[in-house]
């Protein structure tokens, strides 16, 4: 017998506002409304969507020691990362592979950490485990994400500080009288922001900025063709325990002083394997392809050569709204990984021409300032 759903705090509004309700990692979430995924997707582009991701986990990790206690299980340099500024992180194992990615956030008096919804029980458990500090879930908050190149203006408009942050940076806000955790960052290569809020001034907030003309409500549809576009990986698809982080083309999120010849060199789990695979190379490799037959390649399907040989597999795929055409991520033998190569995924027992590429497929507009 399945359990029965979590319902996040603005469940209630999604129905009113006629969401499409479906179950994803032990929630029910929306995954469109009535404008539909193709216009919700392209209203972000345009102008500004309002996301929830209050399924995700939040927690503060409290203690003296806590940036040094969190690089024993990350390879990110946590020790420097400056207050008001957030780093992207991967969890790993003694074989290297990723347990989850997050975000970590240097508050001053505390480490603020946002990890996936369908890992949080683990990721805590981890972390409590593991970590000498303070594990505290803030499983009072709800998490909203503003993206799209208006969000600046629309939030302005509440906090007129927001302006000021840069991508990457977060701030202790107030919004509507509400503090919020705010960050300049987000899942869809837009400029945006995620405001973690108290639970139970979430829908307050949200319909203040949905009553201005920029937002609409997006679900979890538009989500993942946006962050698809924008090359970004979704754990337990792109990334997940059968990967490492150079097979998953992510040697960029290991920090430099923690590679190998670093000043605080490995460290973490699996911190052998991944210098290994930094020093020989590895077998598989994360790529971008773009379908040249026009037809949607989905998650799941095999790669091949012009031969026919089975040399890879699809990890995510659709059409791309704003690219005109489908795009798609996968693993591939790497002697098959360079962009330009071309290969065949088969759908419905059929073999599409595909093409490896560069990713992003649409530029990302983060706001560096």
């Amino acid at each position: 017998m399945n359990a029965p759903l979590n319902h996040t705090p603005l469940y209630d509004l999604h129905v009113e506002l006629g969401a499409k309700m479906v179950p994803f990692a032990g929630y029910a979430m929306p995954v469109q409304y009535p404008l539909g995924i193709l216009k919700e997707h392209q209203h972000t582009r345009l102008q500004a969507g309002l996301f929830d991701v209050s399924h995700m986990g939040q927690v503060k990790l409290i203690g003296p020691d806590a940036a040094a206690a969190l690089e024993t299980l990350v390879p990110v340099d946590i020790q420097d990362l400056p207050t008001g500024m957030q780093r992207y992180a991967l969890f790993t194992d003694e074989n290297g592979a990723i347990l989850d990615d997050l975000m970590v956030s240097n508050f001053g008096d505390c480490l603020y950490v946002v990890v996936n919804a369908a890992c949080k029980e683990q990721d805590i458990a981890h972390m409590k485990k593991h970590l000498g500090c303070e594990v505290v879930e803030l499983s009072d908050r709800a998490l909203l994400a503003l993206q799209g190149p208006s969000a600046a203006a629309v939030l302005a408009r509440l906090s007129p500080a927001v302006a000021e942050l840069k991508f990457m940076q977060n701030a202790q806000l107030e919004l509507a009288g509400v503090l919020c955790y705010v960050s300049r960052s987000g899942y869809t290569g837009e400029d945006g922001y995620e405001i973690s809020v108290p639970a139970d001034k979430a829908e307050q907030l949200a319909r203040l900025l949905l009553a201005e003309p920029e937002v609409e409500a997006i679900g979890l549809g538009a989500r993942d063709s946006l962050r698809l576009e924008a090359g970004l990986c979704l754990y337990g698809h792109d990334i997940d325990k059968a990967t490492t982080p150079i097979e998953g083309s992510l040697l960029w999120a290991i920090s430099k002083n923690r590679r190998p010849g670093g000043e605080r060199e490995g460290g973490y789990p699996g911190a052998d394997v991944v210098a290994r695979q930094i020093a020989d190379g590895v077998e598989k490799k994360r790529v971008g392809f773009v379908v040249k037959d026009k037809v949607p390649v989905r998650e799941g399907a095999e790669i091949t050569d012009e031969n026919g040989n089975v040399i890879g597999k699809v990890t995510s795929g659709g059409f791309g709204p704003s690219f005109a055409g489908p795009v798609g991520m996968g693993y591939v033998g790497i002697e098959h990984a360079a962009a330009g190569t071309a290969l065949f995924a088969i759908v419905r027992g059929k073999p599409i021409s595909i093409e490896v590429a560069k990713t992003p497929f649409v530029p990302q507009r983060y706001y560096r300032g």
